[in-house]
């Protein structure tokens, strides 16, 4: 098999800069990629399929989504892109890192905020920067499809969710503004 290809020193330092990542954990995470790429520069959703960890996952396709929605990626318009680089793959995974203290207050308010972001926008899946009833039945649908729970109590536990969050927000629930104060995440209407 050889010894896949080594990224230059300068774009380690680079991606470092960028995603948070140490330079062996760049290097890592570059092997990975490789492998699941089969060598190639870029990588397609199938490119997943061969990760045992995300087999039996429920929400496996949103989590393989998030890769390849170009809102994720910097893009400015909603959807997704057929392959994505390395850098498209790290810049992904740094949302899901741990930040420890050893940061600024503002880095970790900033990675705070956009990890919300991030995770608001697996969730809405039609895009339109809304989590609806619909999106969330979905969500506790796919998180609960391995158990002998019904349909019935999957929009149960959905409605319940929704009256929960329109008790503490009143108006829609907008990404954009986030109060991280205490355990609770709350959305705020803009306006």
């Amino acid at each position: 098999m050889g010894s896949s290809p080594s990224l230059p020193a300068w774009e380690v330092r680079r991606l470092g800069d960028t995603t948070g990542f140490t330079s062996e954990q760049i290097e890592i995470l570059h092997r990975r990629f490789l492998h699941l790429a089969d060598g190639k520069s870029t990588m397609c959703k199938s490119s997943f399929d061969t990760i045992p960890d995300l087999k039996c996952n429920p929400i496996k396709s949103r989590i393989v989504n998030a890769f390849f929605d170009k809102r994720t990626l910097g893009l400015q318009s909603s959807g997704t892109v057929d392959e994505i680089t390395f850098e498209n793959f790290l810049t992904t995974l740094s949302f899901f890192q741990h930040m420890d203290d050893s940061h600024t207050k503002e880095d970790l308010e900033y990675c705070k905020t956009e990890k919300l972001k991030f995770l608001f926008r697996m969730y809405d899946t039609n895009g339109d920067g809304k989590i609806t009833l619909e999106e969330l039945r979905e969500i506790v649908g796919e998180l609960l499809s391995k158990t002998s729970t019904t349909e019935k109590t999957f929009s149960s536990i959905a409605d319940a969710a929704m009256l929960e969050a329109a008790t503490i927000c009143v108006g829609q629930m907008l990404p954009a503004k986030m109060d991280l104060t205490g355990s609770r995440v709350h959305f705020l209407q803009l306006t």
